[in-house]
């Protein structure tokens, strides 16, 4: 499995981006896909993930603002960002892997595929 992400840029305080990362090859009957990110001089921490059955987690600072979603027809999860803030500047990457259970989404070793990151920069 391949990724690219891709959607980042440089966004107001306030504004909004959308994340999108393409998959390629076979994801898995059971596969989750899910966004993280790093900002400088921190470690990689989770934003939101989405498994194949719909069901998605995020961590607590985006939850009401961030949203994710895939196109399965299209091997593509989306990353909506609103109402971003400048704490949200970081490399953003996607990730894959196949039969993580809720518990481990939001731990990166679950994952077995990663794309190469995309940077978004949120100004004050």
């Amino acid at each position: 499995v391949q990724l690219q992400a891709s959607g980042g840029g440089l966004v107001q305080a306030g504004g909004s981006l959308r994340l999108s990362c393409a998959a390629s090859g076979r994801l898995g009957s059971s596969y989750a896909m899910a966004w993280f990110r790093q900002a400088p001089g921190k470690e990689r921490e989770f934003v939101a993930a989405i498994r194949y059955s719909g069901t998605t987690s995020y961590t607590d600072s985006v939850k009401g603002r961030f949203t994710i979603s895939r196109d399965k027809a299209k091997n593509m999860v989306y990353l909506q960002m609103n109402s971003l803030e400048p704490d949200d500047t970081a490399v953003y990457y996607c990730a894959s892997g196949n039969g993580i259970i809720m518990s481990s989404l939001a731990r990166a070793g679950a994952y077995s595929y990663w794309g190469q990151g995309t940077q978004v920069t949120v100004s004050s």
